[in-house]
């Protein structure tokens, strides 16, 4: 794959190292995103200026998965995948294409690591493409952790994240705080917007930080647009200041970003311009 492909290709593994920590991107599925939907007061003539981020079907590629830290021995996630389930596309739905989940168990053991091993999923946010295999008990051994204010405001969910789903997640949830350590070199960000207590993570190591976006910024092409209201953020004016908050921090010297949804384009650092632009890693 060239690197022109990546902007709208489902993404595979991919680590990189920051001193002593290994971080490695962990596949589980897809979901398509409808741009003018997602970002409803965005026009033609600006997808046409940012048509290389969407594919053949004129969908955005949102990759579904979770990032794996490793500290020698330990090894933490961060997000869980969407879980063995998925739909197909509804074109009644203006928002949400096909979506599917499934691999994220056999990624992670490509990266030799068994569920057992995990002792931590820290979860970003409830939304289903992002609990979905610790809902699912995948993680038996692990804390599952969540900020104070998201589960405390778990009856806000979003309709398909069921009460079921929460009462399983409730027998390993770990309440959690901003600038709280969770892992070595993994610190809890709060970036309310998205959802009432979403949570981005910072990650830092060997004089380097790698900064945990989660669904504060769901595509590359919000680096150069972080103003675009979102469809599916609960307060947008709120999701607007932490998406500029964290394009301030990206711009930071030895700082590099990981958008979870980013297609295959998801490890990249922000570089100055007329307008700041994503550059992806190899």
């Amino acid at each position: 794959m060239n690197d022109a492909q990546r902007w709208n290709a489902v993404a595979g593994i991919r680590s990189i190292d920051l001193g002593d920590l290994r971080v490695s991107y962990v596949p589980d599925g897809v979901v398509g995103l409808k741009p003018r939907g997602w970002f409803p007061e965005t026009t033609e003539a600006d997808w046409r200026e940012h048509a290389r981020h969407l594919d053949e079907s004129g969908q955005l590629v949102a990759s579904i998965g979770g990032l794996l830290v490793e500290r020698g021995s330990r090894a933490m996630l961060i997000d869980a995948g969407y879980g063995p389930a998925g739909s197909p596309d509804d074109p009644a739905n203006p928002v949400i294409g096909a979506i599917h989940g499934r691999d994220l168990l056999d990624n992670l053991a490509a990266l030799g690591r068994e569920p057992d091993e995990i002792e931590a999923v820290a979860i970003t946010h409830l939304h289903t493409d992002h609990i979905g295999w610790a809902h699912h008990g995948a993680f038996p051994k692990a804390r599952v952790l969540l900020s104070e204010r998201e589960w405390e405001r778990r009856d806000q969910h979003a309709a398909d994240v069921t009460e079921e789903m929460l009462d399983r997640l409730g027998e390993q949830v770990e309440t959690i705080h901003d600038g709280q350590e969770v892992f070595p070199g993994v610190r809890v960000w709060t970036t309310f917007g998205h959802t009432p207590g979403h949570a981005s993570y910072t990650i830092s190591s060997g004089g380097r930080r790698l900064i945990v976006l989660g669904d504060a910024l769901h595509s590359a092409v919000q680096i150069e647009n972080p103003t675009w209201p979102v469809w599916a953020d609960v307060d947008r004016d709120a999701a607007i200041r932490s998406r500029q908050g964290l394009l301030r921090e990206l711009r930071e010297p030895n700082t590099i970003g990981f958008g979870i949804h980013f297609a295959d384009v998801q490890f990249g650092r922000v570089t100055e311009g007329p307008t700041p632009t994503w550059t992806p890693l190899p």
